[in-house]
């Protein structure tokens, strides 16, 4: 140990996305290099036909923590965020990200988050022969999403903008429509609490109507930890239309990721996608 201030290492393979894999499944092994790596497999849920549709204004009218269950009632990408930056009281901050294609083993590229700094950035771009140059094309951490209210004018206004560092710009290459298996690789540390039942649903739109939903369990996080998951998307086979509208309409593909623990909203983040990158 460094010191009282040095953060525990833990690692987490996660399972997804939630479609017909079956209940959750825990297992542990030891790693090469010591410590344990937890697999978990993805929630089973109800598909979003057996679910009660809810809307975003339905949800803001509850006036209390949103649940699971109720993010996963929305048929639409939302405007706004749902919760605020200051409900992170447990300080989880996400300071390194990576993609990778898990059947060819082929880093897509990394983005790190340095010391002292509130943005994410990026760390390497990864190009190989078996895909088109550029197969990863560009990624930006914005300010704000181009979807937020125009009558916010907290920025002009020179106060603090509370979306800062809560949404993501992607841009592809037409290539990466066609992959079917990703890993998306994500370090997170914790504050002074204990993180119970933590857990993500991120939910994809491409002109509002929704694509794929994906449910990971990061399960408990003890204080003061540094831990490292990887997120397994098994992406569903597009049909070759539906491909050529979204390159056709960038920034049109957009996600909405929900963090929760003990089952309460505590973040929320967002992103767009084009795939138009590379032409």
């Amino acid at each position: 140990m460094s010191g009282s201030n040095s953060r525990n290492k833990t690692a987490a393979t996660v399972k997804g996305p939630d479609t017909d894999i079956g209940p959750t499944a825990n297992s542990r092994e030891r790693k090469s290099g010591g410590g344990v790596l937890k697999r978990l497999k993805s929630r089973r849920n109800q598909t979003d036909k057996q679910r009660p549709v809810i809307t975003e204004e339905e949800l803001r009218a509850l006036g209390r923590h949103i649940t699971p269950d109720e993010v996963l009632g929305l048929r639409a990408v939302t405007r706004d965020y749902l919760c605020k930056p200051e409900d992170n009281v447990y300080n989880i901050d996400f300071t390194r990200f990576k993609i990778r294609d898990l059947e060819t083993g082929t880093v897509l590229f990394e983005i790190a988050k340095p010391h002292n700094c509130g943005k994410l950035k990026c760390l390497a771009q990864h190009e190989v022969s078996t895909f088109p140059p550029h197969f990863w094309h560009s990624i930006n951490s914005l300010d704000r999403p181009h979807l937020k209210d125009p009558e916010d004018e907290e920025e002009e206004n020179g106060d603090v903008d509370t979306s800062a560092g809560r949404f993501v710009r992607y841009q592809f290459t037409p290539a990466f429509l066609r992959l079917r298996t990703v890993g998306a690789t994500v370090e997170f540390t914790v504050g002074d609490r204990p993180v119970n039942s933590f857990r993500m649903i991120e939910r994809h739109y491409f002109q509002d109507k929704v694509l794929k939903n994906f449910d990971f369990d990061f399960g408990f996080c003890i204080p003061n930890s540094c831990n490292t998951c990887e997120h397994i998307y098994e992406f569903p086979q597009l049909p070759e239309d539906l491909i050529c509208l979204m390159v056709e309409h960038p920034y049109e593909t957009r996600s909405d990721s929900f963090y929760f623990v003990d089952n309460k909203l505590i973040m929320h983040n967002k992103a767009d996608y084009a795939y138009d990158g590379g032409e």
